[in-house]
């Protein structure tokens, strides 16, 4: 019985291993998102933080703020929604497919 709770804990500590070499690795990855027809672009690493914002100067008008904020929005949320989707295709590979709460 003891063996089987060695081997469970050994598992469980190779798991936390590969989480953290895979969160370094995501921390590391960038993901465009666009919008506009990629006027506005955002780039968002694995981590999910905005790491940069462009915007192509024909698209800025002064009378039409909103429409430029729409668009760095969507430009914002494409990155993000690529992101995360890097990192639960990351996960399946890592936990094998099993959704596994609050990691998945």
């Amino acid at each position: 019985m003891m063996k089987g709770m060695e081997d469970i804990l050994q598992q469980a500590r190779l798991m936390q291993n590969k989480m953290a070499e895979m969160q370094e690795e995501l921390a590391a990855k960038r993901v465009e998102g666009s919008s506009g027809g990629g006027m506005v672009r955002a780039v968002v690493s694995g981590k999910l933080e905005l790491v940069s914002v462009s915007i192509d100067k024909t698209v800025v008008d002064p009378e039409d703020v909103d429409m430029l904020q729409d668009m760095v929005a969507a430009a914002v949320n494409d990155a993000l929604r690529q992101a995360r989707q890097l990192a639960e295709r990351q996960m399946a590979g890592l936990t094998g497919g099993f959704k596994i709460p609050g990691l998945s």
